[in-house]
């Protein structure tokens, strides 16, 4: 996720103080476990005296927080204010039960994402009925190249654009199927577009498969996907196919209610 992050700043140029501020936040809240002062430094770059200055003012602010030991992890004012933006998040709620239908359909777990540049925030989800399920975090982002919701996403665009969404994009090797490059890439992409949903075949998390859908709401500005998922012992052979049909119909009923009760974003 940092390597996301720091390709995330490049893009952009985001060098100026609230983005470098940001970006630690961000590193607290990504992070595994509480991160020490010498492990933010060894991660940021940043000057020791600057990177000083920067977490003192958002330990005063309540984004981040010392715990017993010294280490830093996310503040409590943070927690409420994603708390408050998730519950509030207009598009999360008119996609909310169309997400259900969709799995009382397949009793599988689907997600809900929406595209960033180069990556997936997910957005929602609800959980397979079976106790084997994917372990996925809501407000986690994932690269589109390697997971349904994303290539689902990116095939709404034309190649041009997602050549330059993805141009400071490594391509990470996250298991053997994952795409090595834009070309493979955008050779998927292409399928994606004919037969009008994509697939994630183990390319993201070994042992994990996922069929998606796009909802692209132009006059909103709004780019996400919907996907249902499955480990892969699970998925035999037609299943994802069979699961299509009420995929497709939740994504088109997302994009409808989207149409009907968003205002256009700015």
């Amino acid at each position: 996720m940092v390597k996301q992050m720091e390709n995330t700043a490049a893009r952009n140029g985001d060098t100026g103080t609230l983005g470098k501020a940001m970006a630690l936040v961000e590193m607290v809240a990504d992070a595994a476990a509480p991160l020490r002062f010498t492990d933010i430094l060894n991660r940021s770059g940043q000057p020791r005296g600057t990177l000083h200055r920067q977490l003192r003012h958002l330990v005063e602010e309540g984004l981040i927080e010392l715990d017993t030991d010294g280490a830093y992890v996310p503040g409590l004012r943070l927690l409420r204010l994603a708390s408050r933006a998730w519950s509030r998040n207009e598009f999360r709620q008119l996609a909310a039960p169309h997400l259900q239908v969709l799995h009382d359909a397949t009793g599988e777990t689907v997600h809900l994402a929406l595209l960033r540049g180069a990556d997936v925030i997910y957005l929602d989800k609800v959980e397979a009925r079976q106790a084997v399920r994917m372990h996925s975090l809501i407000g986690n982002a994932s690269p589109a190249y390697c997971t349904g919701v994303g290539k689902a996403a990116l095939a709404t665009l034309d190649d041009a654009e997602i050549r330059t969404r993805l141009d400071a994009v490594k391509f990470e090797h996250f298991t053997d199927s994952t795409h090595a490059d834009i070309e493979s890439l955008l050779a998927d992409v292409k399928e994606i577009r004919q037969r009008g949903f994509a697939f994630d075949l183990e390319e993201h998390q070994q042992g994990i498969c996922c069929v998606a859908a796009s909802i692209r709401v132009v006059e909103q500005n709004l780019l996400a996907g919907i996907s249902v998922t499955a480990p892969a012992y699970r998925v035999g052979e037609g299943v994802l196919e069979a699961w299509t049909a009420p995929l497709l119909a939740a994504a088109e009923a997302i994009c409808r209610d989207v149409m009907a009760g968003l205002s256009p974003r700015r």
